[in-house]
């Protein structure tokens, strides 16, 4: 007997999760076990329900998608997230794919894409569109930077790093990176441990003498 696939559905605009759930509900083989509309609620739910995958906006209210991706993986990574996005250039979306997502989807993709991206990621593989797998291509390919000479920094905390060398204030950061401040807060104490740095000033100044060389 083939496996009904759970599905669970976060997104903040209610009749996006409407249409969502009316995809599945009339697919053969899914069923839609719970929605969320923030990223808290999907992380507990998820975390609750075990769903088979988690369909994931990425930008919500209070906690996004990338954070709550994240927390839900390192829980339970059986749990696979499949990206939500209206954005084809979106920056976010590689930082998804760093956080555990397992693909994305555009939010105006036919029903028939959003089944089979559901199905593609529910058997373990990933799937990307055409432009974020040329933008996955560029970043594994990019030029060696200052960053990568802390490997014991997250990718996490070397986006925040990297706006701190450009003098971004933790407020300025938390607006680009869609985080709440006492997040980036948070983030910044792990740089500066990690670099043994005193403070803001010095970690910047670290990375600047790192390599000069390296842009």
């Amino acid at each position: 007997m083939e496996k009904i696939l759970r599905i669970l559905v976060a997104d903040d605009h209610p009749m996006f999760r409407e249409g969502v759930r009316n995809v599945v509900e009339n697919t053969e083989g899914m069923t839609v076990v719970g929605e969320a509309a923030t990223g808290e609620e999907a992380v507990k739910l998820a975390l609750e329900l075990r769903p088979d995958v988690v369909l994931m906006d990425i930008r919500m209210p209070g906690l996004n998608g990338i954070e709550a991706t994240a927390r839900i993986r390192s829980v339970h990574d059986g749990i696979r997230v499949l990206m939500l996005t209206m954005f084809k250039d979106d920056d976010s979306v590689i930082t998804g794919m760093k956080a555990g997502a397992s693909g994305y989807i555009l939010k105006d993709a036919d029903k028939e894409d959003i089944v089979r991206a559901i199905r593609v990621v529910a058997a373990g593989e990933a799937i990307f569109g055409g432009d974020v797998a040329n933008r996955l291509i560029a970043y594994a390919t990019r030029p060696v930077s200052r960053l990568d000479q802390f490997p014991e920094l997250t990718y996490r905390e070397k986006e925040v790093l990297q706006l701190m060398v450009e003098g971004y204030a933790n407020a300025d950061i938390s607006r680009k990176l869609e985080l709440s401040t006492k997040t980036v807060s948070n983030y910044v104490s792990a740089v500066l441990n990690k670099l043994r740095a005193p403070d803001r000033a010095s970690a910047i100044q670290i990375v600047k003498q790192s390599r000069r060389d390296i842009p």
